[in-house]
């Protein structure tokens, strides 16, 4: 008898492919149904929309967001092949101003700024996991490739300036209210506030590593791209 051959579905790169590609997938469609449930009500209700989208939508921009921490897991195990560094400081951006921020902190969730950061977002998410989606089952476009590795130049700025604005805007509801500060062992104590006010120096200084590795990676994609392309 000779040696037993796995049906192509069990071996381990196609359950591999096959795990990321339902990811994505659900990814995708978390990240297109908040884009496409904020743009509905922003051209049905107008700016009055923007003042209540987290009631809208953030408990989906919460479990997406939540869900995203398992990339941490996929690149540490090898099942994704990204730096864990970069990809890192990207999600504690968010969960450090979603969870830590906007949830915790009701008053600011009515602010325009919320809804910007959204829009940003889930933008650059909706177009990521896009590519990341075809990728995986061997299918590029050239406009997504170069969308996806080209997007988030103009964008991610801007997603930090957002940030930075709404750590701004929370500071004095967080000073008025104690909202997370907490007392600790030892008479130690934890006044939220500077927390958020040395978050906003890590966060340009995170920018910084962050887009240098984002572009770095583009170059190395995108010159990928070209010579496949030449190939075929």
């Amino acid at each position: 008898m000779g040696p037993l051959v796995l049906p192509t579905w069990l071996q381990p790169r196609y359950r591999k492919n096959a795990y990321l590609f339902i990811y994505y997938l659900i990814q995708f469609c978390g990240h297109s149904w908040i884009l496409t449930n904020m743009t509905a009500r922003l051209f049905s209700f107008g700016k009055d929309s923007m003042a209540d989208t987290f009631y809208a939508i953030g408990l989906v921009m919460r479990v997406c967001q939540s869900v995203s921490l398992l990339e941490l897991l996929h690149i540490y195990v090898g099942i994704e092949s990204n730096h864990l560094f970069p990809r890192f400081l990207q999600l504690t951006e968010r969960v450090v101003i979603l969870f830590g921020v906007i949830t915790s902190q009701e008053e600011i969730q009515e602010k325009y700024v919320v809804c910007v950061l959204f829009i940003f977002w889930n933008l650059l998410d909706m177009v990521r996991y896009t590519y990341s989606m075809l990728s995986v089952v061997g299918i590029s476009y050239t406009v997504l490739t170069w969308l996806s590795q080209t997007l988030w130049m103009p964008i991610y700025p801007l997603c930090v300036l957002a940030e930075a604005f709404t750590i701004y805007q929370s500071l004095p509801y967080f000073e008025s209210f104690g909202t997370n500060s907490t007392m600790l062992p030892f008479d130690i104590s934890t006044y939220f506030p500077y927390v958020l006010k040395l978050y906003l120096i890590m966060l340009f200084i995170g920018m910084y590593f962050t887009y240098s590795h984002l572009y770095a990676e583009r170059k190395d994609v995108l010159r990928v791209f070209s010579v496949k392309q030449k190939k075929m």
